[in-house]
């Protein structure tokens, strides 16, 4: 079990961030884990499959070598995030910017690790890791290379509804925070984590404790982290726990085409899948990005269908997220069960 400690300092310095670098690196556990996770990111899996082949092999070899199914994942590629919504190129330049000599240590000790010891290709993926360390750059060139093309092929194409369920997620924990302070927040995080006594505890193989020390604690909503928890300690930066959002299962549900449907009849094909899509809150970009239209014509899209009592809109920080309202629910579940004309 790890023990985060906290004074009263970090209880004042707990954030919330969103991290395509943290999805982009734990989608490679679910890619090679044999679990529950893999049952549930199904859809993803067969989809990444078929563009699989977009990707030189040797950037797969090379991310496979350095993410395992369990254990241990080298800190400098999960760095904290450095605001609530970081891209992905913001990520990947605090890799390129890591301390070789750190790099190369905690290189090292992935290829001493007992899981790196186990399966088929162990030595192959030893081998992979020494010459990195060899490098004097620690490899860090080519590490951001595979990483920028496989999140390019795995990651990019889902990030709008990643995120958007991602950012559902923050909503829901800051208004617990809102209701019961950091003890309703924190009080459903995950089965495995606990919190009393200003002590963060997170069921895992080892025994561990931590002080947050004043830097405070980011929280990490993270589709991939599914079934586990992902803690990160490592000074100076904040230590950071990357969690399972809220409504993981409507993640990559199936959205039927409404191309003659009831629904499409009255008010528009666009409209009508907009609809449909909504499921998750959106904001303008994400819809925009999901539906492959520009922004202003999402805008009056969604204004419209608001405006009829089928959306509903909140501000979350510079961002408005529109969902469904249950008129809205009720409309889309009422026009699939009608045949079509």
């Amino acid at each position: 079990m790890i023990h985060l400690h906290f004074t009263a300092t970090d209880l004042t310095r707990v954030r919330f961030a969103v991290s395509p670098l943290m999805e982009t690196v734990a989608s490679l556990r679910t890619l090679a884990a044999r679990r529950q996770g893999r049952h549930l990111h199904r859809p993803w899996i067969d989809r990444f499959a078929e563009r699989a082949s977009r990707l030189r092999e040797r950037h797969l070899d090379l991310l496979r070598a350095l993410v395992r199914p369990e254990g241990y994942i080298p800190d400098f590629l999960v760095p904290p995030p450095g605001r609530r919504s970081s891209t992905f190129a913001d990520a990947l330049a605090q890799i390129a910017d890591a301390d070789p000599e750190i790099v190369a240590q905690q290189l090292a000790h992935l290829a001493a690790h007992r899981v790196a010891q186990q399966g088929p290709g162990r030595e192959g993926r030893r081998a992979l890791l020494q010459a990195l360390v060899d490098r004097p750059d620690a490899g860090i060139g080519p590490v951001t290379e595979a990483l920028e093309a496989y999140h390019r092929v795995a990651i990019a194409p889902d990030w709008p509804r990643i995120d958007a369920l991602l950012n559902d997620d923050i909503a829901y924990r800051l208004d617990a925070l809102a209701d019961g302070g950091v003890d309703r927040m924190m009080s459903n995080l995950h089965p495995s984590v606990t919190f009393a006594d200003q002590t963060l505890r997170i069921v895992k193989y080892y025994e561990g404790h931590a002080d947050c020390g004043g830097r405070g604690l980011f929280l990490v909503p993270c589709a991939f982290a599914w079934p586990d928890v992902l803690v990160r300690t490592a000074q100076p930066e904040s230590p950071s726990v990357s969690y399972s959002p809220r409504g993981l299962g409507r993640l990559w549900e199936e959205h039927p085409e409404q191309t003659g449907s009831a629904l499409a009849g009255v008010l528009g094909l666009t409209r009508a899948a907009l609809l449909a899509q909504l499921d998750l809150p959106m904001s303008t970009g994400q819809a925009a990005t999901q539906m492959a239209l520009s922004a202003p014509t999402i805008s009056v899209h969604l204004q419209a269908l608001r405006a009829a009592g089928l959306l509903t809109s909140r501000r979350a920080g510079r961002q408005v997220l529109y969902s469904r309202t249950e008129l809205g629910d009720r409309l889309l579940s009422e026009a699939g069960r009608q045949p079509d004309a």
